[in-house]
């Protein structure tokens, strides 16, 4: 199996099938291409704070805040996780106090916007659910209808982007 096809790992095996056809073929990178044609601009960490923002305030205004956004280059190393949604507690004058940041993989700068918007959704929906459950999926599909398929898309993204670095 290629090694790129790790990204899919735990899809059905007849999608999984029609990948690995895609990528044996070379028409990966030519039909990803042709259905993300544009890349965001959203590159700067206080470009994409106010692009989390945005979002945050469509959906859940009534969610703790977002003290921190950015994109970190050392989380795709970590179980090819795409985004970290943490809480930083901290003692403050004998108080806890405790922030939400949010961190998006440092390879979704050079990705197209609906796949960045997915992965903020993900991690937004995570203010408010903390497990990948039934509710936090509903909550994923209400911010993003297509959410389902922009996750598997940000799967596709990462192959590409390794069969484009190997050509």
């Amino acid at each position: 199996m290629h090694p790129s096809l790790r990204y899919i790992q735990g899809y059905p095996q007849h999608i999984v099938e029609q990948v690995k056809s895609l990528v044996d073929n070379g028409k990966l990178i030519p039909w990803f291409e042709q259905r993300y044609p544009l890349k965001h601009q959203i590159k700067s960490e206080k470009a994409l704070f106010e692009y989390v923002m945005l979002i945050k305030n469509q959906f859940m205004k009534k969610t703790a805040p977002v003290s921190k956004v950015g994109y970190d280059n050392k989380i795709h190393l970590i179980n090819n996780a795409l985004g970290l949604h943490s809480v930083i507690s901290r003692n403050h004058g004998g108080k806890l106090k405790s922030k939400n940041e949010i961190r998006i993989s440092s390879v979704f700068k050079e990705a197209p916007e609906p796949l960045l918007r997915m992965l903020v959704v993900h991690e937004l929906a995570h203010l408010r659910e903390r497990d990948h459950n039934k509710s936090f999926y509903q909550l994923c599909c209400h911010m993003e209808p297509d959410y389902h398929q922009l996750e598997f898309d940000a799967r596709l993204f990462l192959i590409y982007l390794d069969l484009r670095s190997c050509s």
